[in-house]
């Protein structure tokens, strides 16, 4: 049995920019905090923890002084940073700096589309640590949609400008694009009043067709991403439309020897958020399995 790791998988630089800031800080202090999961990784977020990185939420930093914060690649709204000039807070910044553009393009946007009674949308995943930085971009009035229901909090007779999360499907965009623009033309509305921005990065859409590409090479795939990665569903999701036989695992601890049977070739593959490390524990395991179900 050949198992192979996409080469292509594994972080994006604004994960590793920010595992490398923490690892960088964590050489000289024996604790460093970080507001949320550093990654939607169980098992990296475990070997950080044990070099003494601790993760805190919001309600803790609130109560948090004379400290080291680390900001990870998600971004922050602007409430956090005037929070840690309060609180004696010293942030270690490690947003993206794809996700620091696009909070610049959404609040230049609000600024300009509130003096034309205009609404600001974002495509993206409520309660998301990136999604919360953008609509802090608005004063919080932004409004989230993931589904066309989601539609409904939108006044089509008013003006309209549509960014996406970083992370989300680009089919996914395009699709609520054309949505909105049949829903504006339904209400009378403009559609030149009407301003959609792909905001997807471009490391992360470029993932789909290569994957797509990957997972066709191989009788089976194995994904490794943690659960709570929403670019982990959005990828798998698409080694799973073009391969039935795709598993999706946290860790090699996941995997089932009645996947390999038959199978002369598996192919493993990751979110943005998936260490390299991870994958080739699973890819070891895999041969494990391989000696005795050939």
């Amino acid at each position: 049995m050949n198992v192979t790791i996409d080469k292509n998988s594994g972080y994006c630089f604004g994960v590793e920019f920010a595992i490398q800031m923490a690892e960088d800080e964590l050489a000289q202090e024996e604790t460093l905090y970080c507001l949320g999961d550093i990654v939607h990784n169980r098992m990296e977020v475990e070997r950080l923890h044990a070099l003494g990185l601790r993760i805190i939420d919001r309600e803790q930093l609130q109560e948090l002084h004379n400290a080291k914060v680390l900001i990870r690649a998600h971004g922050e709204p602007p409430e956090t940073y005037e929070l840690a000039l309060r609180n004696n807070i010293e942030l270690i910044d490690a947003s993206c700096p794809v996700v620091l553009k696009l909070q610049n393009r959404v609040k230049h946007a609000f600024d300009s589309t509130t003096r034309q009674n205009g609404q600001i949308v974002i495509y993206g995943q409520p309660g998301h640590a990136e999604v919360t930085g953008l609509t802090g971009q608005t004063r919080n009035q932004a409004i989230i949609v993931m589904t066309e229901q989601d539609l409904d909090q939108i006044d089509f007779a008013r003006p309209v400008t549509l960014f996406s999360q970083t992370t989300k499907s680009t089919a996914g965009f395009y699709r609520m694009k054309q949505v909105i623009e049949e829903r504006i033309a339904a209400a009378g509305g403009s559609v030149e009043s009407f301003d959609a921005n792909d905001s997807i990065c471009r490391q992360v859409s470029n993932r789909e067709p290569a994957l797509a590409r990957f997972a066709v090479e191989h009788d089976v795939i194995v994904f490794v991403s943690g659960r709570k990665s929403s670019n982990g569903k959005a990828l798998f999701s698409v080694v799973n439309k073009t391969n039935a036989r795709s598993y999706f695992v946290e860790n090699e601890q996941e995997l089932d020897d009645e996947w390999f049977h038959g199978a002369s070739s598996v192919g493993i593959c990751g979110a943005t958020s998936t260490p390299m490390w991870l994958m080739q524990r699973v890819k070891e395991r895999i041969e494990e399995v391989a000696e005795h179900v050939a």
